[in-house]
Protein backbone atom coordinates (compact mmCIF):
# COMPACT_ATOMS: atom_id res chain seq x y z
CA UNK A 1 0.00 0.00 0.00
CA UNK A 2 1.26 3.49 -1.06
CA UNK A 3 0.47 5.12 2.59
CA UNK A 4 0.93 9.19 2.23
CA UNK A 5 4.09 10.66 2.48
CA UNK A 6 5.03 13.77 3.95
CA UNK A 7 7.84 16.09 4.40
CA UNK A 8 8.75 17.14 8.40
CA UNK A 9 11.38 20.05 6.60
CA UNK A 10 8.47 21.81 5.12
CA UNK A 11 6.93 22.23 8.67
CA UNK A 12 10.18 22.69 10.63
CA UNK A 13 11.39 25.13 8.60
CA UNK A 14 8.30 26.67 6.62
CA UNK A 15 6.29 29.61 6.18
CA UNK A 16 3.16 29.80 8.12
CA UNK A 17 0.68 28.44 5.35
CA UNK A 18 3.41 25.89 4.45
CA UNK A 19 3.12 24.36 8.67
CA UNK A 20 -0.62 25.11 7.99
CA UNK A 21 -0.93 22.79 4.54
CA UNK A 22 1.78 20.16 6.53
CA UNK A 23 -1.07 19.77 9.38
CA UNK A 24 -3.47 19.80 6.63
CA UNK A 25 -2.37 16.23 4.51
CA UNK A 26 -0.94 14.98 7.47
CA UNK A 27 -4.22 15.06 9.57
CA UNK A 28 -6.05 14.23 6.80
CA UNK A 29 -4.10 11.03 6.30
CA UNK A 30 -4.10 9.98 10.02
CA UNK A 31 -8.16 10.48 9.61
CA UNK A 32 -8.63 8.44 6.70
CA UNK A 33 -5.42 5.68 6.61
CA UNK A 34 -3.73 6.14 10.46
CA UNK A 35 -0.13 5.95 8.73
CA UNK A 36 2.05 8.33 6.73
CA UNK A 37 5.05 7.96 5.49
CA UNK A 38 7.94 10.60 6.84
CA UNK A 39 10.85 12.25 5.03
CA UNK A 40 13.67 14.76 5.89
CA UNK A 41 12.47 13.73 9.56
CA UNK A 42 15.94 15.11 11.37
CA UNK A 43 17.53 11.29 12.51
CA UNK A 44 20.66 11.04 10.70
CA UNK A 45 21.21 8.12 8.63
CA UNK A 46 24.81 7.61 10.60
CA UNK A 47 22.73 7.14 14.00
CA UNK A 48 20.11 4.55 12.68
CA UNK A 49 22.38 2.58 10.90
CA UNK A 50 25.07 2.84 14.13
CA UNK A 51 21.64 1.87 16.05
CA UNK A 52 20.93 -0.90 13.63
CA UNK A 53 24.54 -2.34 13.65
CA UNK A 54 24.23 -2.22 17.77
CA UNK A 55 21.06 -3.71 18.08
CA UNK A 56 22.02 -6.55 15.93
CA UNK A 57 25.50 -7.40 17.79
CA UNK A 58 22.96 -7.43 20.90
CA UNK A 59 20.60 -9.80 19.99
CA UNK A 60 23.69 -12.19 18.69
CA UNK A 61 24.42 -12.23 22.28
CA UNK A 62 23.76 -15.80 24.52
CA UNK A 63 20.55 -16.31 25.76
CA UNK A 64 22.18 -15.97 28.98
CA UNK A 65 24.05 -13.16 28.58
CA UNK A 66 20.89 -11.29 27.28
CA UNK A 67 18.66 -12.69 29.66
CA UNK A 68 20.96 -10.48 32.42
CA UNK A 69 19.08 -7.54 31.67
CA UNK A 70 16.02 -8.95 31.75
CA UNK A 71 14.78 -7.25 34.99
CA UNK A 72 11.64 -8.67 37.00
CA UNK A 73 9.44 -6.20 38.04
CA UNK A 74 9.32 -3.62 35.27
CA UNK A 75 6.56 -5.25 33.10
CA UNK A 76 9.29 -5.14 29.97
CA UNK A 77 9.30 -1.39 30.73
CA UNK A 78 12.73 -1.67 30.94
CA UNK A 79 15.96 -3.93 29.30
CA UNK A 80 15.03 -7.24 27.63
CA UNK A 81 12.32 -9.22 27.41
CA UNK A 82 12.81 -12.59 26.22
CA UNK A 83 10.93 -14.42 23.16
CA UNK A 84 7.05 -15.40 23.62
CA UNK A 85 6.83 -12.83 27.03
CA UNK A 86 4.19 -10.43 24.82
CA UNK A 87 0.94 -10.93 23.01
CA UNK A 88 -1.20 -9.01 21.29
CA UNK A 89 -4.39 -7.76 23.15
CA UNK A 90 -7.26 -10.65 22.76
CA UNK A 91 -4.77 -13.19 21.34
CA UNK A 92 -3.27 -15.76 23.93
CA UNK A 93 -0.58 -16.82 21.44
CA UNK A 94 2.56 -15.11 21.86
CA UNK A 95 4.80 -13.29 19.30
CA UNK A 96 7.61 -14.77 17.72
CA UNK A 97 9.92 -11.96 19.00
CA UNK A 98 12.46 -10.92 22.00
CA UNK A 99 13.07 -6.64 22.90
CA UNK A 100 14.97 -4.54 24.32
CA UNK A 101 13.18 -1.42 25.99
CA UNK A 102 15.00 2.29 26.56
CA UNK A 103 12.89 5.04 28.43
CA UNK A 104 13.13 8.22 29.54
CA UNK A 105 16.26 9.96 31.29
CA UNK A 106 15.86 12.39 33.72
CA UNK A 107 19.07 14.06 34.05
CA UNK A 108 21.04 15.05 37.34
CA UNK A 109 19.26 18.47 38.49
CA UNK A 110 16.48 18.28 36.65
CA UNK A 111 13.01 18.07 38.72
CA UNK A 112 10.87 15.81 36.78
CA UNK A 113 6.68 15.58 37.88
CA UNK A 114 7.34 11.60 37.14
CA UNK A 115 9.54 8.68 38.73
CA UNK A 116 10.95 6.22 36.02
CA UNK A 117 12.89 3.02 36.56
CA UNK A 118 16.57 3.55 35.53
CA UNK A 119 17.17 2.56 31.89
CA UNK A 120 19.28 -1.31 32.02
CA UNK A 121 23.26 -0.07 31.30
CA UNK A 122 24.15 -2.83 28.70
CA UNK A 123 28.09 -3.25 28.65
CA UNK A 124 28.10 -5.45 25.42
CA UNK A 125 28.08 -4.03 22.56
CA UNK A 126 30.22 -1.21 24.30
CA UNK A 127 28.42 1.79 22.79
CA UNK A 128 25.00 0.04 23.23
CA UNK A 129 23.29 2.64 25.80
CA UNK A 130 25.42 6.13 24.39
CA UNK A 131 23.44 4.84 20.47
CA UNK A 132 20.23 4.60 22.63
CA UNK A 133 20.14 7.53 24.35
CA UNK A 134 21.27 9.83 21.23
CA UNK A 135 18.29 7.93 19.09
CA UNK A 136 16.00 8.73 21.91
CA UNK A 137 16.32 12.57 21.67
CA UNK A 138 16.37 12.60 17.97
CA UNK A 139 13.10 10.99 17.99
CA UNK A 140 11.76 13.22 20.41
CA UNK A 141 11.98 16.39 18.67
CA UNK A 142 10.71 14.70 15.74
CA UNK A 143 7.86 13.14 17.13
CA UNK A 144 7.21 16.81 19.15
CA UNK A 145 7.28 18.76 15.66
CA UNK A 146 4.82 15.78 14.22
CA UNK A 147 2.32 16.70 17.18
CA UNK A 148 2.65 20.64 17.07
CA UNK A 149 1.02 19.37 13.40
CA UNK A 150 -1.74 17.20 14.81
CA UNK A 151 -2.58 20.20 17.06
CA UNK A 152 -2.71 22.81 14.27
CA UNK A 153 -4.92 19.95 11.93
CA UNK A 154 -7.26 19.96 15.71
CA UNK A 155 -7.67 23.49 15.65
CA UNK A 156 -5.51 23.73 19.02
CA UNK A 157 -2.43 25.57 20.02
CA UNK A 158 0.58 24.32 18.13
CA UNK A 159 1.77 23.89 21.94
CA UNK A 160 -1.00 21.81 22.82
CA UNK A 161 0.97 18.72 23.42
CA UNK A 162 4.75 20.09 24.37
CA UNK A 163 3.54 20.24 28.79
CA UNK A 164 2.30 16.78 28.30
CA UNK A 165 5.41 15.14 26.22
CA UNK A 166 8.10 16.93 28.06
CA UNK A 167 10.06 14.35 30.20
CA UNK A 168 6.94 12.21 28.91
CA UNK A 169 6.99 8.44 29.34
CA UNK A 170 8.43 7.41 25.61
CA UNK A 171 9.71 4.21 24.84
CA UNK A 172 12.23 3.54 22.45
CA UNK A 173 12.24 -0.60 21.48
CA UNK A 174 14.40 -2.96 19.74
CA UNK A 175 12.66 -5.84 18.49
CA UNK A 176 14.24 -9.14 17.24
CA UNK A 177 12.20 -11.69 14.81
CA UNK A 178 14.14 -14.64 15.08
CA UNK A 179 14.54 -17.61 12.23
CA UNK A 180 11.53 -19.58 12.18
CA UNK A 181 12.91 -23.06 12.86
CA UNK A 182 9.77 -24.91 12.79
CA UNK A 183 6.13 -24.40 11.61
CA UNK A 184 3.99 -22.39 13.96
CA UNK A 185 1.33 -23.24 15.73
CA UNK A 186 -0.92 -20.46 15.44
CA UNK A 187 1.34 -17.37 16.19
CA UNK A 188 2.72 -14.81 13.44
CA UNK A 189 5.85 -12.66 14.16
CA UNK A 190 3.72 -9.45 15.53
CA UNK A 191 -0.44 -10.40 15.69
CA UNK A 192 -2.79 -7.97 15.12
CA UNK A 193 -2.84 -4.91 17.33
CA UNK A 194 -3.25 -1.32 17.74
CA UNK A 195 -0.31 0.72 19.67
CA UNK A 196 -0.85 1.80 23.29
CA UNK A 197 0.88 5.56 22.89
CA UNK A 198 0.13 9.01 21.12
CA UNK A 199 2.13 8.22 18.20
CA UNK A 200 4.85 5.47 17.06
CA UNK A 201 7.83 6.20 14.97
CA UNK A 202 9.28 3.65 13.22
CA UNK A 203 12.85 4.06 11.79
CA UNK A 204 13.49 1.06 8.97
CA UNK A 205 13.04 -2.76 9.34
CA UNK A 206 15.69 -5.04 8.35
CA UNK A 207 13.28 -7.35 6.05
CA UNK A 208 9.58 -6.80 4.99
CA UNK A 209 6.47 -8.36 6.92
CA UNK A 210 4.70 -4.66 8.44
CA UNK A 211 0.88 -5.02 7.24
CA UNK A 212 -1.89 -2.48 7.70
CA UNK A 213 -5.55 -2.98 7.62
CA UNK A 214 -7.18 -1.28 5.45
CA UNK A 215 -11.01 0.29 5.90
CA UNK A 216 -12.30 -2.73 3.30
CA UNK A 217 -10.78 -5.33 5.72
CA UNK A 218 -7.82 -6.43 3.59
CA UNK A 219 -4.12 -6.61 5.24
CA UNK A 220 -1.82 -4.66 2.64
CA UNK A 221 2.21 -4.44 2.52
CA UNK A 222 3.58 -1.52 3.63
CA UNK A 223 7.12 -0.31 3.57
CA UNK A 224 8.75 3.46 3.81
CA UNK A 225 10.63 4.72 0.97
CA UNK A 226 14.64 4.86 1.29
CA UNK A 227 15.45 7.41 4.18
CA UNK A 228 11.96 7.79 5.35
CA UNK A 229 10.12 6.78 8.56
CA UNK A 230 6.18 5.52 9.13
CA UNK A 231 4.15 6.74 11.46
CA UNK A 232 1.53 5.92 12.74
CA UNK A 233 -1.34 6.77 15.46
CA UNK A 234 -1.65 5.19 18.73
CA UNK A 235 -4.97 4.40 20.39
CA UNK A 236 -4.30 7.34 23.55
CA UNK A 237 -4.26 9.90 20.53
CA UNK A 238 -7.66 8.36 18.79
CA UNK A 239 -9.39 8.36 22.10
CA UNK A 240 -8.30 11.99 22.71
CA UNK A 241 -9.90 12.81 19.44
CA UNK A 242 -12.80 10.43 19.97
CA UNK A 243 -12.19 8.68 17.09
CA UNK A 244 -11.62 11.25 14.55
CA UNK A 245 -7.49 10.43 14.34
CA UNK A 246 -7.19 6.52 13.51
CA UNK A 247 -5.59 3.99 15.47
CA UNK A 248 -5.17 1.49 12.61
CA UNK A 249 -4.58 -2.34 12.95
CA UNK A 250 -1.13 -3.71 11.81
CA UNK A 251 0.89 -7.42 12.36
CA UNK A 252 3.92 -8.39 10.96
CA UNK A 253 3.64 -11.15 9.40
CA UNK A 254 6.00 -14.40 8.81
CA UNK A 255 7.96 -14.35 5.24
CA UNK A 256 8.18 -16.62 2.72
CA UNK A 257 9.16 -20.26 4.00
CA UNK A 258 12.03 -20.02 2.15
CA UNK A 259 13.08 -17.10 3.97
CA UNK A 260 12.43 -18.48 7.26
CA UNK A 261 16.38 -18.86 8.10
CA UNK A 262 16.56 -15.20 8.39
CA UNK A 263 15.97 -12.37 10.95
CA UNK A 264 13.71 -9.40 11.35
CA UNK A 265 15.02 -6.70 12.96
CA UNK A 266 12.75 -3.66 14.17
CA UNK A 267 13.04 -0.11 15.58
CA UNK A 268 10.06 1.62 16.56
CA UNK A 269 9.76 4.55 19.31
CA UNK A 270 6.41 4.92 20.95
CA UNK A 271 6.01 8.98 21.44
CA UNK A 272 4.04 8.89 25.10
CA UNK A 273 2.70 11.80 27.16
CA UNK A 274 3.45 11.90 30.80
CA UNK A 275 0.96 9.64 33.08
CA UNK A 276 -1.01 12.80 34.34
CA UNK A 277 -2.52 14.01 31.05
CA UNK A 278 -6.14 13.53 30.71
CA UNK A 279 -7.07 11.58 27.62
CA UNK A 280 -10.66 13.02 28.07
CA UNK A 281 -12.04 13.31 24.61
CA UNK A 282 -11.51 16.90 23.61
CA UNK A 283 -14.69 18.82 22.72
CA UNK A 284 -14.16 19.74 19.79
CA UNK A 285 -13.96 16.22 18.58
CA UNK A 286 -17.67 15.49 20.22
CA UNK A 287 -21.06 16.70 18.27
CA UNK A 288 -24.46 15.26 18.31
CA UNK A 289 -24.23 12.88 15.28
CA UNK A 290 -20.82 11.72 16.71
CA UNK A 291 -21.16 11.71 20.54
CA UNK A 292 -18.50 10.92 23.06
CA UNK A 293 -16.92 7.03 22.76
CA UNK A 294 -15.07 7.07 25.84
CA UNK A 295 -14.74 7.17 29.50
CA UNK A 296 -12.06 9.69 31.34
CA UNK A 297 -9.22 8.16 31.49
CA UNK A 298 -5.61 9.71 32.21
CA UNK A 299 -2.49 8.33 30.15
CA UNK A 300 -1.10 6.20 33.10
CA UNK A 301 -4.22 4.70 33.56
CA UNK A 302 -4.70 3.76 30.18
CA UNK A 303 -0.86 2.23 29.66
CA UNK A 304 -1.09 0.53 32.66
CA UNK A 305 -4.59 -1.57 32.28
CA UNK A 306 -3.11 -1.82 28.69
CA UNK A 307 0.07 -3.35 29.90
CA UNK A 308 -1.99 -6.06 32.04
CA UNK A 309 -3.95 -6.84 28.54
CA UNK A 310 -0.74 -7.76 26.74
CA UNK A 311 0.95 -10.10 29.11
CA UNK A 312 3.69 -8.29 30.19
CA UNK A 313 1.76 -7.00 33.96
CA UNK A 314 0.27 -8.86 36.19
Amino acid sequence: MNIPVVDLHHFINGTKEEKVQFASILGKAFEEVGFVSVKNHGIPDELINSLYATVKEFFSLSEQDKRSYEIAGLAGQRGYTSFGKEHAKGSDAPDLKEFFQYGQIIEKGVESPESYPDNVKVTRPENFNAFFEKAYRAFEVSGSALLSAIAIHLQLDDSFFDEHIHLGNSILRAIHYPPILHEPKSAIRAEQHEDINLITLLVGASADGLEILSKEGEWLPVKAGPGEIVVNVGDMLQRLTNDRLKSTTHRVVNPPRELWHSSRFSIPFFLHPRSNMSLACLSSCISESHPKLYEDYTAGFYLDERLREIGLKK
